[in-house]
């Protein structure tokens, strides 16, 4: 297990969940394996180890779900409200766990080491890293790579920014907001796994809305029943 004096207590009882889900899944080898990188990772060993062992989890895990029970989620939504890994798979747990092992004192080198990471992964581990969000360290200062992900044009990254996920209703400014809104409507991710959509609705988006159905309309293409409700959400009414 992590020891408590090497990061915040917060982190810790979140890799202890983790650890917890992951070792329900792997053999007793694989767990002595991901508990010896995770003690060099939290001991500020060399960062290759790091991101050699981030690439290599999914041999050593797999990929299937975690399958977690409502007690599961209960438990991750008092360690912070809004994480809601219910479709996690045990690998992104296990990745996510190594995330949350880097060092965070030093703030400057912590984000350094993560901008490395999100520029070098591939689609599977951005979207661990972007799910991963609402549990990193500094969130305040990861809102511009957030927009990165919502700017992706896979859906899966997008989704893994966009939906069940607490982020972006806590950190995005209106305008990366309603791109977001507008853009899971293009790509058919569906609204309501959105969090915050009445927290942050606002007149702008129902503008926006309006305008993007009206398109649809011309085009005679069909308007998701789910901006509508959206657009009631923000008190605009429509006149079509």
């Amino acid at each position: 297990m992590i020891n408590i004096n090497s990061l915040e207590f917060t982190n810790v009882r979140r890799i202890n969940l983790l650890r917890r889900w992951v070792a329900l899944h792997v053999s007793h080898e694989i767990l002595i394996w991901l508990d010896e990188k995770t003690k060099k990772i939290a001991s500020g060993a060399n960062e290759k180890i790091f991101f050699t062992t981030f690439s290599t989890v999914p041999r050593y895990t797999g990929k299937n779900d975690l399958n977690l029970v409502q007690e599961d989620l209960e438990i991750s939504s008092k360690l912070r409200p809004g994480w809601f890994p219910n479709q996690w798979s045990v690998d992104q747990a296990a990745r996510t766990l190594l995330l949350l092992s880097l060092p965070n004192n030093d703030s400057e080198k912590y984000l350094q080491t993560l901008e490395r990471v999100f520029s070098a992964a591939d689609v599977a581990e951005l979207v661990t890293l972007y799910q991963a969000l609402p549990l990193l360290s500094y969130p305040e200062k990861l809102h511009l790579r957030a927009a990165e992900g919502v700017r992706s044009n896979m859906v899966a990254v997008f989704n893994a920014v966009a939906l069940k996920n607490p982020y972006p209703a806590e950190y995005f400014d209106n305008l990366a907001w309603n791109q977001m809104i507008l853009k899971a409507l293009f790509v058919g991710s569906p609204l309501h796994s959105i969090q915050g959509l009445e927290k942050r609705a606002n007149p702008e988006l129902a503008k926006m809305l309006i305008d993007y159905a009206r398109e649809r309309q011309s085009a005679k293409r069909a308007v998701p029943p789910e901006l509508w409700r959206l657009v009631e959400i923000c008190k605009v009414s429509s006149k079509f």
